[in-house]
């Protein structure tokens, strides 16, 4: 079902420059065959290079993660070392230029992305904190040092992120945030930062916390990056939130802070207000969007595969009957649209030319598609559809929690519809 090894990383790909493919136009030319895995070839708008990197993503996920993901999931578990497996491949951080990042274009990081999320979700959602959030901040607005500090150890997975930005009263207005960094009362040199942050992945773990806070003299945002070995008992807690209804293979939690002190030379140099975060949240919603086809051609092919070998009505494969068909049809439909929409943002993104509505569109829409259809074909696999064995309602609850975090669909919504006409709608 999936391409075979290669053992090459991305690092390692990205170090030979290799052209776009180009396709002459044939007059005469034989159609391909349909291929229901790629309804519509968008693998002919690849790279060589996006294509090898592509193929060793899907093979470390199914033959390394996909072993161990129904068990993590039932546990509520994360390996850490799963982000030091993916390092050493060079799948973290991989657009970063330098600092053993793998410097790849945007469609592969996405290509990555989708192959990790064909898996779970919450591995997909893990390395998407490290990669986009974390590391992107630090390569995007860190300062010379800071990026010659984290990044490097970041990009093997040996040193573990977390973003925090959402707070218990602030979900999609962030701008009212109540965390606040104010000028240490006895440590020179040092601001002292107090608040608390929610629904925060890979928080438990988590070895460096990049956490937004207002300076209680001016009101400006800043991003702050937080030392956890540097932090004062009591000062930072980062307590998991259990009991979760999806994404449970990747751990969440909160960041607690009370006058933790952290270094002037901790904090971003220059980038104030919103735009920081929505920056990084862009680039994981550019993720997201990617993935979630991921997640969604993992649920054709598991429905696919027992429609055909369940038998009922006379014996035959239910794949036989009108209505499963359509299911298949609308479902695959949806993820070669989706992943055609994402390889274009993705291309307009390398170019510097991808408008952040683009980004909202492709992650609203490709979230909302994914979950329908999900939702759909559960019903392929009638009773048998809420055993986790069969991996289908694990998906659906993952997908829940995409369509709803890094902005929430209807978000997208009023960002697409102010972008359209010109008027503001969420105030």
């Amino acid at each position: 079902m999936y391409k075979p090894v290669l053992r090459t990383s991305a690092r390692q790909l990205s170090s030979a420059a290799r052209p776009v493919a180009v396709r002459s136009y044939a007059a005469h030319a034989t159609p391909q065959p349909f291929n229901w895995q790629d309804p519509l070839d968008a693998q002919n708008l690849l790279t060589e290079e996006e294509i090898a990197i592509s193929e060793t993503a899907e093979s470390y996920c199914q033959e390394r993660m996909l072993l161990r993901v129904l068990q993590a999931y039932r546990d509520e578990n994360y390996d850490k070392k799963i982000l030091e497996e993916m390092g050493e491949l060079g799948l973290l951080g991989a657009t970063i230029k330098g600092y053993d990042c793998a410097g790849v274009s945007n469609v592969a990081s996405g290509l990555i992305t989708k192959a990790v999320e064909r898996v779970d979700s919450g591995y997909r959602s893990g390395m998407s904190v490290q990669s986009s959030l974390v590391m992107g901040g630090i390569d995007e607005f860190g300062t010379q040092e800071q990026k010659e500090k984290f990044l490097p150890k970041m990009a093997k997975g040996k040193l573990l992120g977390a973003f925090g930005l959402t707070e218990p009263n602030h979900g999609s207005d962030p701008g009212s945030m109540e965390t606040t960094a104010k000028p240490h009362p006895t440590k020179k040199g040092y601001l002292s930062i107090s608040g608390a942050k929610t629904w925060i992945t890979n928080s438990p773990i988590a070895d460096v916390l990049l956490v937004w806070a207002k300076l209680a003299e001016t009101g400006k945002i800043r991003g702050f990056l937080i030392e956890r070995s540097e932090c004062p008992p009591g000062t930072l807690e980062t307590p998991p939130i259990k009991d979760k209804n999806g994404l449970r293979a990747s751990l969440t939690g909160m960041i607690q802070l009370d006058e933790c002190p952290v270094p002037e030379a901790n904090m971003f140099p220059d980038v104030e207000g919103l735009k920081g975060p929505f920056t990084c949240l862009n680039s994981a919603r550019f993720g997201i969007a990617w993935g979630t086809m991921g997640a969604l051609e993992d649920c054709i092919d598991r429905a696919r595969t027992y429609a055909l070998e369940r038998k009922q009505f006379k014996g035959n494969p239910i794949a036989k009957y009108q209505l499963v068909q359509k299911k298949l049809a609308d479902a695959t439909t949806d993820a070669a649209y989706g992943t055609l929409a994402a390889i274009q943002v993705g291309r307009l993104k390398d170019e510097g030319k991808a408008a952040p509505e683009m980004i909202s569109m492709i992650k609203r829409q490709n979230c909302d598609r994914a979950l329908v259809n999900a939702r759909i074909l559960q019903e392929v696999f009638g009773g048998n559809a809420v055993s986790d064995e069969y991996g289908i309602g694990r998906h659906v609850a993952n997908l829940f929690v995409t369509q709803t975090y890094e902005g929430q669909s209807d978000i997208h919504s009023l960002i697409l519809g102010r972008a359209i006409t010109g008027i503001q709608a969420f105030v």
